[in-house]
């Protein structure tokens, strides 16, 4: 059996959101139609507390896209966003999510990032996602969303190594391309394993 995972489609990735990614909504239309042919759909929500680790305004003489130390290593510091129960957190309003059979919301710890939809970004700490799709019987997965270079090549990975079948559709998926993190997000993706279609 295969699902499709949407990657965090929601308004601050949006443009006009506060860490819009270029093109994010133009892949919206997109989506729905694969979600209208798939035998199972989740979607991923970014969903912080105000005072997320992982923003900027939450340490002083640190501008966004800065990276600093964290116990579980290096962390970029992003503009606030996806704080929780905010428009900003909430899905685009064109996507549709009544296709969802699940939804898993992450990075709701303050002191711990969550870019996969497997993984904290200590590695170690599970969403839940996993087993999920395990007692469904899941084994093949096709990811899209935003941003290709983040949360989608994170969970991507993840995926590949716990040994799902992944492809990650490109088309689908639109990058923040933060120094050629794009570049070698798909570098890391293929090592791993994934399908870039």
């Amino acid at each position: 059996m295969s699902a499709l995972i949407v990657i965090d489609v929601q308004n601050d990735f949006c443009p006009g959101g506060a860490l819009a990614v270029p093109e994010g909504g133009q892949i919206v239309p997109g989506i729905n139609a694969l979600m209208a042919e798939a035998e199972a759909v989740v979607l991923t929500q970014d969903w912080h507390p105000a005072d997320h680790a992982s923003f900027a305004s939450q340490h002083e003489g640190h501008d966004p896209y800065g990276l600093i130390e964290i116990p579980y290593g290096p962390q970029v510091l992003w503009p606030d966003h996806c704080v929780i129960g905010s428009e900003g957190s909430a899905f685009h309003a064109g996507l549709n999510t009544d296709r969802a059979e699940m939804v898993i919301r992450k990075g709701f710890r303050r002191a711990i990032d969550s870019y996969s939809a497997f993984f904290e970004n200590d590695h170690t700490t599970p969403t839940g996602l996993e087993g999920y799709l395990r007692t469904r019987g899941i084994t093949k997965l096709t990811m899209v969303g935003l941003a290709t270079d983040f949360c989608v090549a994170y969970s991507a990975i993840d995926a590949a190594k716990l040994g799902f079948d992944v492809t990650v559709k490109l088309d689908l998926c639109r990058a923040i391309d933060l120094n050629g993190s794009l570049e070698t997000a798909k570098a890391d993706m293929l090592k791993a394993g994934v399908t870039l279609a």
